[in-house]
């Protein structure tokens, strides 16, 4: 497939999309279908996902030449920049691409730094969780290790320990005991794991319930809650293991009532948007609010500021409306005009992994089967951590395929994803096997 450029729209749209994972494959490919393209630019089209959607920007803009990539944004007139990945909406990437040469505005998909904050510095968000009075766990804030150790001891069930910067999805570890609280604020104080990610750590009280994740578009003045996911985040069949940065998903959860989406939207989303607000922060795109529905209510236990990955997979399989405007509408501040229309059908992603993927994942294997996949009807296959090299797929990542499948029933996009996944193989594929599986969907709360 040749990169989409579309001439039937008399202004088109030129973007630049920011990543390289398999969620921005996900968004390259909503982009490219839409009739408003000209022509979509990636940052990443090493990606041989994006590389199917995207012309590659051949400058060098790291550090100091970040200029560079305004420039050329200038020079290919792009109106739209989308943000995928945490880290350069944590850099500061869209302040730093909003303003054109001439001083005028570009349309930027993505919160500015200071909104980004939510998702980089847990500490952050936590005092304005406080202050806006959102519902979320008991926590505390340690940047010495001996204080935090002190404290877990006097707590009667162990905490759970989160390092409070960015790290990739990893940066949580659930302890059984308070041995292995203690271990963990070892292992992200002293040892540092998760490098400067883990300068200071959050201890917060571990909250019992059914996890869902809720994700709304917010373009400053108007919210719309997409419609709800659930992921899985441990590593092994039935939520066993390591955390990892997502194992699967599926969309919609099955999880919430209306009555249960209103609550968290007037108790959580609201409430952040009016804080964010009243900083006079900008933020123009994803609120995503991980949500732990407990015996007492709903309660927030973390933001992030983009589309989740896996999240975003399913999402974006079930919609129906022009991706191009969605986006374009966030970052312009009208979503009260934008076309949103979803399916009914269900959407299950599968994540293959690496072999030892979290710790030490193996690169570098011959991957075989992914065209074959596609061919299935309704199946998508997104590259994460591949490379294409001679003509042959390679491993070049801990999580390496994205596997999505829409039927009209749950169960029925569940066995047509594991039948995709089936053929597709590299040495040391790893999977869940329970990704939407009955047992792990809990009923309506």
């Amino acid at each position: 497939m040749t990169p989409q450029q579309s001439n039937t729209q008399s202004e088109p749209v030129n973007v630049l999309l920011i990543g390289g994972g398999a969620r921005e494959h996900a968004l390259a490919q909503a982009i490219a279908k839409s009739p408003k393209l000209g022509t979509l630019y990636a940052t990443h089209t090493q990606n041989p996902g994006i590389a199917q959607h995207a012309h590659p920007i051949e400058i060098d803009y790291a550090n100091e030449k970040f200029y560079r990539l305004s420039q050329f944004c200038d020079q290919c007139n792009i109106s739209l920049i989308v943000i995928g990945p945490e880290d350069p909406l944590a850099e500061g990437w869209a302040d730093k691409l909003a303003k054109r040469a001439d001083g005028t505005k570009r349309l930027v998909f993505g919160p500015s730094q200071r909104g980004a904050q939510l998702e980089s510095d847990k500490a952050y968000a936590k005092q304005i969780m406080r202050a806006a009075s959102i519902p979320t766990a008991e926590g505390k804030t340690f940047r010495d290790a001996d204080h935090a150790d002190d404290y877990m001891k006097t707590r009667d069930e162990p905490y759970v320990v989160k390092a409070t910067g960015l790290a990739k999805g990893k940066g949580v570890i659930v302890p059984s005991t308070t041995e292995e609280a203690l271990d963990a604020i070892d292992q992200i104080l002293r040892k540092k794991i998760f490098g400067d990610a883990g300068n200071e750590i959050l201890l917060e009280e571990k909250l019992k319930g059914t996890e869902v994740s809720v994700l709304a578009l917010y373009d400053g003045k108007n919210i719309l809650v997409l419609p709800p996911c659930q992921d899985h985040k441990r590593l092994l069949d039935n939520d066993k293991g390591p955390n990892t940065g997502g194992m699967g998903a599926f969309c919609p959860s099955g999880t919430l009532t209306d009555e249960l989406s209103h609550q968290i939207e007037s108790e959580v989303l609201v409430p952040v948007a009016d804080a964010l607000r009243r900083d006079e922060i900008d933020f123009k795109g994803v609120l995503y609010a991980g949500i732990m529905l407990t015996p007492g209510g709903p309660k927030v236990l973390e933001f992030n500021v983009r589309f989740g990955d896996p999240e975003c997979q399913p999402l974006l399989a079930r919609l129906e409306s022009d991706a191009i405007e969605l986006l374009a509408a966030t970052a312009a501040g009208t979503l009260d005009k934008a076309d949103v229309r979803f399916s009914d059908d269900h959407a299950v992603t599968v994540i293959l992994a690496s072999e030892d993927y979290p710790t030490n994942p193996r690169i570098g294997d011959v991957i075989t089967g992914v065209e074959q996949a596609q061919e299935l009807p309704n199946v998508q296959v997104h590259h994460a951590g591949t490379k294409m090299t001679k003509g042959d797929l390679y491993t070049n990542g801990g999580r390496v395929l994205s596997v999505t499948a829409t039927a009209p029933t749950r169960e029925q996009a569940r066995d047509l994803a594991y039948q995709a996944c089936d053929l597709i193989d590299f040495k040391g594929k790893q999977l869940r096997t329970d990704i939407a599986a009955p047992a792990a969907i809990p009923a309506k709360s």
